[in-house]
C-alpha cells in the first residue's frame, strides 16, 4: 500500500502567501491543550485543513489514508479518540468519489473509535447540482449523499455555499451552512471599484448577488440565460442597467467556465467598461483555465475550498483568498457550543 498524506510526513515547501491570502486573525491564539478537540483531514484539501489548524492554534490530528494497488481506499485514525469532539474536513472535489469515499470511512473510523461527536466540514460539497429530479428517472443525489454521510456516523455538517439552500434539509442532522462572500466583499472593498454593479448569472443566483449587492452598496443586475444541456449554457439578454459601468458577476462556483465568458460577453455588449467575477469554488474543469486566460474579464477571485490545479495557480486573472478563518471560527463556534449565526451574514 503507498501512503498518501499523514500528519506526521514533512510538510512540503509551500509557495509564500501575500499578506491578503492568509487566513485573518483577529488576535493571536495559544497552542490549545484540550485533547477532547480534534480535527483531521483527508487528502482532497490538506492544506486548509492546515491553515484552519493554525488559525485555531492546533496541530492536524494523525490520520493514514492508503490505497490499494486496484485504488480502493483504506484509512486508519492513529490516535485515541474516545470521547472527543472530532471534525473532519474533507470537501468533496475532484476526484469526487475518491474524496467522498475517504470522508465516509473516515467518519466510519472515528464512530468505531468511540467518538463523542464527528463534525463533516465539507468546504465543497460535491452532487450539490444535482438537488431535484429535473427529468425523468433521474436521482437526487445531493440527498443521496447527505444520507450516506449521515449513515457513516456523521452527527452535524459544516458546508460552505451549498449550491441550493434546500440541501440542508436533505439532511437529519444539524448542518451549518457559511457563506464565503464576506471574505469575497472584503477583497472588492479594498478594489474600490467604480459605478459598480454586481451581476448574477441567473435566476437562482438573485439572493447571492442581492446580499453582495447590499454589502458592496451597488446596483444589481441578473442575466436571463437558458442551459440547452450539460455545461452548456446560451446567454440570452441583460436585465437591468450596466451601460458605463463596472460589472461583478458573483456566483457560487465555475466549472466549465462557459456560462461565466459568456455572461461577461453579454455584459460587454450591453455597454459595461469592465468585467470582474468571483465565486466560492473554483471547480475549473476541462479548459476553465485557459477560457477564462482569454477572455475579456479582468480579474476572478475564487476561494480555497478546493485546491487549484499548478494551471490554475500560473494564471494571473486568478486570484485566491483563504476562508480558512471562516471555518475556524465556526468550528470553534461549534466545539464551545456558542452561536455560529453571526457567520452566516
Amino acid at each position: 500500500m503507498a501512503t498518501l498524506a499523514t500528519a506526521t510526513e514533512k510538510t512540503e515547501k509551500r509557495p509564500q502567501m501575500s499578506a491578503e491570502e492568509k487566513p485573518e486573525r483577529k488576535t493571536p491564539q495559544r497552542g490549545r491543550v484540550d485533547d477532547k478537540f480534534k480535527i483531521f483531514s483527508g487528502t482532497a484539501n490538506a492544506r486548509l485543513a492546515d491553515d484552519v489548524c493554525e488559525f485555531l492554534g492546533l496541530t492536524r490530528n494523525q490520520a493514514l489514508v492508503t490505497r490499494f494497488k486496484d485504488g480502493e481506499a483504506y484509512v486508519q485514525i492513529q490516535e485515541n479518540v474516545r470521547g472527543a469532539d472530532v471534525f473532519v474536513i474533507q470537501p468533496t472535489s475532484r476526484p469526487v468519489d475518491e474524496h467522498l469515499m475517504e470522508l465516509l470511512l473516515m467518519i466510519d473510523a472515528l464512530k468505531r473509535a468511540s467518538a463523542r461527536r464527528i463534525t463533516a466540514v465539507v468546504p465543497y460539497y460535491g452532487y450539490s447540482r444535482q438537488d431535484r429530479k429535473d427529468k425523468p428517472r433521474a436521482p437526487i443525489s445531493a440527498k443521496l449523499v447527505a444520507d450516506l454521510l449521515t449513515t457513516a456516523g456523521a452527527d452535524r455538517a459544516l458546508i460552505i455555499d451549498p449550491h441550493a439552500s434546500q440541501i440542508q434539509g436533505f439532511f437529519n442532522i444539524p448542518v451549518d451552512p457559511l457563506f464565503a462572500s464576506p471574505v469575497l466583499v472584503d477583497h472588492f472593498k479594498k478594489l474600490n471599484l467604480p459605478n459598480l454593479t454586481v451581476v448574477s448569472p441567473d435566476a437562482g443566483g438573485v439572493e447571492r448577488a442581492r446580499f453582495f449587492a447590499k454589502k458592496m452598496d451597488a446596483a444589481l443586475a441578473i442575466v436571463d440565460k437558458r442551459r440547452m444541456e450539460a455545461n452548456v449554457a446560451e446567454v440570452m439578454h441583460v436585465i437591468g442597467d450596466v451601460q458605463g459601468r463596472t460589472c461583478l458577476v458573483i456566483d457560487d462556483l465555475i466549472d466549465t467556465a462557459g456560462t461565466l465568458v459568456k455572461t461577461a460577453n453579454a455584459l460587454m455588449e450591453n455597454g459595461a467598461t469592465a468585467v470582474y467575477a468571483c465565486c466560492s469554488h473554483p471547480v475549473l474543469s476541462s479548459n476553465a483555465v485557459e477560457i477564462i486566460g482569454q477572455s475579456c474579464i479582468k480579474e476572478v477571485v475564487v476561494t480555497d475550498t478546493i485546491p487549484l490545479t499548478e494551471e490554475a495557480r500560473k494564471e494571473p486573472k486568478i486570484v485566491v483568498r483563504s476562508v480558512a478563518g471562516l471555518i475556524g471560527r465556526a468550528i470553534q463556534s461549534i466545539h464551545e457550543e456558542t452561536s455560529v449565526s453571526k457567520l452566516f451574514s
